[in-house]
Parts: structure tokens; C-alpha cells; sequence
């Protein structure tokens, strides 16, 4: 297909996507003539892909290229592929806290994790974000939302069993790539979003039924 049809297919400008081509985040079409380029229906997945982690993940162009290089590596691996697509949405965790405190948060979200029986680093970028919201709440005086933590951790340790059991369920290495980009990236808006229509509902209930004035 020529770029104008490309274009049409997945909504994304002639400019734009001359634009990701030149950035290395879409790999360049093949040229036909000296004034043509064709383009293949993997450009049409990488576009829709891009837009995703841009529009949807509110990534930036150069994370996004950073991902998909790691995506177009001859080694890369499911579970490395994880730990890239979890770094490139984590924000960096602004430190706040004494030594004291940042010990005392480290041992509770060590323990928290346990308590759940995960197998996890240190390194891993949620790591450093528990540790500053454990540090935070205990600031704010807020045990009872510090106790929330095992909610979090139950409902997040369910989600996850499924998310990476239904990357399993792909036959291709690059589907199971792609899947895990996605299921990070897109996973992340997808129960912001679900967690904010939830609590609509329950603040609606526990509140009952609202009475009117004549």
C-alpha cells in the first residue's frame, strides 16, 4: 500500500508518520520506485501500536522509541520485555522522608510483599514508588489508607496471574511481546480508569438514597 492509504488505515498523518520513520519508531517501507514506497501490513500493527503507547499511555516519543527498540531486538525475551515496559511507564518516585523513615518503609514493603509471596527485586520500579507511598501515608498520619496496601496487593496480584496467563495464551514470540507492552502500558489507563467508575458506585451506595425537597 502507498503512504496515503496507510495513513487512511490507521488515522495517523502523512507527516506524522514520515516523522516516527525518521525517529526509528516505524520501520521504512520498501521502495517500489525512486518516488514510491511501499508499506506492509506490519506497519499498519506498528502505527496503531505507537498511537497506543503515545495517545492511551501518555508516553513520550522518545520512550516509545526506546520500547520498540527493545521490541525489534533479535533477544529479547517475554520476561525482559516486562521489566523495559514497566520502567518506561513508572514514573521516578521523588524522595521524601529521614533515613529513619525511608528504612522503617523499606521493611514494611518487604514484608508487605512477602505476606504475598512474591518473588520480586528490589529493582523493579514499583519498588521505589511503595516505598514513597508508605513513607507518605505515615506523614499524613494515614495508617487506616496504609492498611489499604493489602487490598492493593490482593487485587494487583490477581490481575497480574491474568495478564501474563493470557500473554501465554499467544503463540508467537511477538505476540507475547507485544502483549506484554500493551498489557503495561494500556493495563495501567485501563484500572485507572475501571478504579474511578468503581468508586462512583460505591460512594453512590454508601451514601443511599438521596432524598429531595418539595
Amino acid at each position: 500500500m502507498r503512504i496515503g492509504e496507510l495513513a487512511r488505515r490507521t488515522g495517523v498523518p502523512v507527516p506524522t508518520i514520515k516523522y516516527y520513520t525518521r525517529e526509528g519508531l516505524l520501520p521504512p517501507g520498501e521502495r517500489t520506485s525512486p518516488n514510491q514506497v511501499s508499506y506492509a501490513d506490519s506497519h499498519v500493527r506498528r502505527l496503531k501500536l505507537i498511537r497506543a503507547m503515545l495517545e492511551v499511555g501518555g508516553m513520550s516519543v522518545a520512550t516509545v522509541g526506546e520500547v520498540l527498540a527493545q521490541v525489534d531486538a533479535p533477544k529479547r525475551t517475554v520476561h525482559g520485555m516486562l521489566g523495559i515496559a514497566q520502567s518506561a511507564v513508572s514514573r521516578t518516585a521523588v524522595e521524601r522522608g529521614t533515613a529513619e523513615d525511608l528504612e522503617r518503609a523499606e521493611r514494611d514493603a518487604a514484608v508487605l510483599v512477602g505476606r504475598h509471596g512474591w518473588a520480586v527485586k528490589p529493582e523493579n520500579p514499583g519498588w521505589a514508588a511503595l516505598v514513597q507511598l508508605i513513607v507518605t501515608y505515615r506523614d499524613l498520619d494515614r495508617d487506616d489508607l496504609l492498611a489499604l496496601l493489602d487490598e492493593y496487593a490482593a487485587a494487583a496480584g490477581r490481575l497480574a496471574e491474568a495478564e501474563l496467563a493470557t500473554v501465554a495464551r499467544v503463540p508467537t514470540v511477538d505476540g507475547k511481546v507485544e502483549g506484554v507492552v500493551l498489557g503495561t502500558v494500556l493495563g495501567d489507563a485501563a484500572m485507572s480508569a475501571l478504579r474511578r467508575i468503581a468508586q462512583e458506585d460505591a460512594s453512590s451506595r454508601l451514601a443511599g438514597p438521596t432524598t429531595h425537597s418539595a
